[in-house]
Parts: C-alpha cells; structure tokens; sequence
C-alpha cells in the first residue's frame, strides 16, 4: 500500500514538470543580459606620513591645573567678607535682576528691584545683591551702582563696577531700558 500511494504521488510530481513554462524561463534570460552594473574605479591611496607630536611638554588640557592655595579669607583688601550673613537678592546673577522704580523716605533713596521670581525688594546703599557679593554704593532714580568682588582662577581677588538700571514697561507691556 505504501509503494502504492509513493507511486502516485511521484507520478503527479514528473506530470507537473512539462515544458510549460519555457517562455517565462527565456523572459528572465534576456532580462538580466546587458545589465551590467557601472562602478567607478577605487581612488588611488595616498600613502601615509606620520606626525611627530612634540607638546610632550604642554600642560594637558583635560587635567585641572593645580593653583596656588590662597589664603585669603575674610574682608578688608577687596575680599569679601564670607561670615557676613547672605542677603537675599545675593541669590540671584545681576543680569536676571530688574531694577522697576525708587522711593524716598527720610532722605534715603531706595531702589525696587524685581527678582526672577516675581518678589519685589527695597535696597539702599550698603545693601548687597548679585551673586559676585555685588555692594550697593549709590542709587538714583534710574540707576543702582554697585562694586563687585570677583575671583579669579588664581583665587585672586577684584573689584568691578557694574550697574542695574531702571527698567520701563511701555503701554503694550513690553520692557524699555
């Protein structure tokens, strides 16, 4: 029985192989002749020269330079003074600092100014703000002066005058200096 059913199948399967699909078979032939792929020659190498590196010597650039240790702690010869208490306009860079008016009162002229965050404070001369320990040396009704003390990466100590100055809205709500 078994060679029965294996006889009848691979007769149907030689039955199927006929030359029925010649055309197709030469379609496929002279479709891929004169096909031939256009590749442009490699570029020529050009040999190698070798750079001798010679900044042995330099400082490495991805490595902190060691500084000299300072010791120069506390206030008098343009230091600030680090034990005096943090006022709190001092928490904030002097550019994001807006100065919006001033007042008077008993012959003392105060500056308002408008912090990021939308708190309004008073200031007088001998107050502080800026995050560089900025100390307000005079105020007008358009300008806050103020001198800053700066380190550098030395730890070397500088002072610097900078300024805030009054800041307009005008009918359409934007800003005028």
């Amino acid at each position: 029985m078994r060679r029965f059913i294996l006889a009848a199948l691979l007769a149907g399967l030689v039955g199927c192989g006929g030359g029925q699909h010649d055309d197709l078979e030469q379609f496929v032939r002279e479709a891929g002749q004169g096909m031939r792929g256009k590749v442009e020659p490699l570029p020529e190498v050009k040999q190698y020269e070798p750079f001798p590196y010679v900044a042995f010597e330099l400082p490495e650039p991805f490595k902190p330079r060691k500084l000299k240790a300072s010791n120069n702690v506390g206030s008098g010869d343009g230091f600030p003074d680090m034990n005096r208490r943090k006022e709190a306009l001092e928490s904030y860079e002097l550019e994001k600092l807006k100065m919006v008016g001033s007042l008077q009162q008993n012959k003392v002229i105060y500056a308002l100014i408008k912090a990021p965050d939308n708190s309004l404070h008073r200031v007088k001369v001998g107050n502080y703000m800026g995050v560089n320990f900025g100390k307000i040396t005079s105020v007008n009704e358009t300008e806050v002066q103020l001198l800053e003390v700066i380190e550098d990466s030395a730890g070397e100590w500088s002072e610097k005058q900078s300024s805030v100055t009054l800041v307009e809205e005008s009918a359409t709500g934007q800003q005028q200096k």
